[in-house]
């Protein structure tokens, strides 16, 4: 039976969780703090957060976040946004995280992937890939938060990255993301294929059928952001429907 790991998601701006539509149209959910808390007692297997402004200002500013969120939180915790260097990722994990998610400095430099691989190991090296459909069957790698193009194609990149030293990739659908429709299907698929590596879907979860729907492609983890952020669905729910498509779910909720 394969597992699979269900993963919060809070995109930040600022002081803020927020909550987009193809990673823009931005409303303020509320503090991120709190969210993260009640999604690690709800049962969360990680949390994942993502500074979505970082790569515009060049910053990063979630290392105070983080570092609140670690003396209470005891699952993982990926970060994301703006890191840029092997210094960044310095303050990322002194912070409290356990693996740091690089999307826009790997393609500028994509070097940086195996720096990092060579000094945290792989398993703290996530990829982050915003992935457009630009012909069926066929998904260029985008940047800042889905808005500039890299001419790169997924496939080929996530092979790249993989062969460089990424040990895992977080895979953003932009035109999945916030709509709610589920998730990009033959996109993951492809990904999963050409990869042996975890992968994690992103954007486009809405309602129990999209798990059924993307299980079969070996996928190793979805991130939900909206169902949660929203109250729509919780996280117990979500592992119920999981586990009623045969995968495997940690059910129990921390100690």
């Amino acid at each position: 039976m394969r597992h699979l790991r269900v993963i919060a998601r809070l995109d930040i701006k600022g002081p803020n969780l927020i909550k987009g539509v193809h990673l823009e149209g931005l409303r303020v959910v509320g503090d991120p703090h709190e969210h993260a808390l009640r999604y690690y007692a709800d049962g969360a297997d990680e949390l994942l957060f993502i500074d979505i402004v970082a790569s515009l200002y060049q910053r990063n500013n979630l290392s105070d976040i983080i570092k609140r969120a670690a003396d209470r939180v005891y699952v993982p915790i990926t970060v994301g946004g703006g890191i840029r260097s092997l210094a960044d990722v310095e303050t990322m994990m002194h912070s409290g995280a356990d693996k740091v998610a690089i999307n826009t400095a790997a393609i500028a430099r994509p070097d940086l992937v195996g720096e990092v691989a060579r000094r945290y190991g792989s398993q703290c090296m996530v990829l982050g890939v915003e992935a457009k459909r630009v012909a069926p069957g066929r998904w260029e790698a985008y940047t800042d938060n889905g808005r500039e193009r890299t001419g790169k194609d997924v496939v080929e990149w996530v092979k790249e990255a993989v062969a460089r030293g990424a040990g895992e990739i977080l895979l953003t659908s932009v035109d999945q993301e916030g709509t709610r429709k589920g998730f990009d299907v033959p996109l993951v698929q492809a990904v999963c294929d050409a990869v042996a590596v975890p992968v994690t879907a992103s954007g486009g979860f809405g309602q129990a059928e999209d798990i059924a729907a993307v299980a079969p492609t070996g996928v190793s983890a979805i991130a939900v952001a909206d169902a949660l952020h929203w109250k729509r669905m919780t996280l117990p729910g979500i592992k119920q429907h999981a586990a009623a498509c045969g995968l495997d779910v940690r059910m129990e909720g921390p100690a």
